[in-house]
């Protein structure tokens, strides 16, 4: 960790662009948002390999702005073998940060893999590789879509802590409440790791809420009351979700959250408004 990091403990996520010009705006945002100090950036990975090319490719632009960088490692439908090659090539790369997940079954693929779950991930990258991969796990504060409910959730999700991770990265939200109740409830369960905020900007509410709806995250009644009533007035949009998304930061920061991690879609300039706007 940098002496120079910033003293929020902000961090970083990008996915892997597309195009020839997506990578050319990847590495602009990558500057302004290393300008920062964060702790990290991470970069996100298609199951199955979809974009595992892509995903190292990413990885090593992003890293040579001297910012520790992590992989999304993804479990559902790779093999043993296969991840174990990835891991020795991350390795010989100098990557020493991973984020674990189980992942998505992607359409049209008929197996698995042979690790069906997180935890059965970390244990395999904790077997194979010891302790050279800071890990991160991914943390539900509203409940995974799939659990059976929130303390089954905080069960699984204690598994995959005490499997080995060194940290957990949540799924964004949007009331702060959601966050503390489920640290309070992995605390009482024996986790002492960390647990950062996912944060998400709101840029577009049409898009916001589609995404929200298919993986779980709650939009308040009244912010999507107050998104709907702005129609097609980006700049109202955009403005109050920056004011929204830094109250919600400040109020983590000043509820003891241990950083901020934001998902930034391979844009700047929303994230460090919010960013701008808290105070230490």
């Amino acid at each position: 960790m940098s002496s120079q990091e910033h003293p929020l403990g902000i961090s970083f996520e990008f996915f892997p662009p597309s195009t020839d010009a997506g990578r050319d705006k990847l590495m602009l945002v990558r500057d302004e948002l290393a300008a920062r100090n964060p702790r990290f950036f991470s970069v996100t990975y298609g199951a199955g390999g979809s974009t595992q090319a892509r995903t190292r490719d990413t990885v090593r632009t992003v890293s040579q702005s001297g910012v520790q960088t992590a992989p999304h490692l993804s479990c559902i439908g790779s093999e043993k073998a296969q991840l174990r090659d990835l891991l020795t090539q991350y390795r010989e790369e100098g990557v020493k940060s991973l984020v674990a997940l189980r992942g998505d079954m992607p359409s049209g693929m008929g197996s698995i893999g042979e690790l069906r779950y997180a935890n059965e991930l970390v244990e395999f990258i904790r077997a194979e590789t010891g302790d050279h991969f800071d890990i991160a796990v991914a943390a539900y504060p509203e409940s995974h879509p799939q659990a059976a409910n929130l303390d089954r959730d905080v069960e699984n999700f204690a598994r995959k802590m005490k499997a080995g991770a060194n940290m957990a990265i949540t799924q964004y939200f949007f009331t702060a409440e959601a966050y503390f109740n489920f640290v309070d409830k992995a605390r009482a369960l024996g986790v002492n790791q960390p647990i950062i905020p996912g944060i998400m900007p709101i840029t577009n509410y049409t898009k916001l809420s589609r995404f929200s709806d298919a993986c779980g995250a709650e939009i308040p009644r009244w912010m999507r009351k107050q998104l709907e009533g702005y129609g097609d007035d980006s700049d109202a949009i955009a403005k109050f979700g920056t004011d929204a998304v830094s109250r919600l930061c400040q109020r983590l920061l000043d509820g003891g959250a241990p950083g901020l991690h934001f998902y930034t879609l391979n844009q700047s300039a929303p994230v460090l408004k919010v960013v701008d706007n808290l105070v230490g």
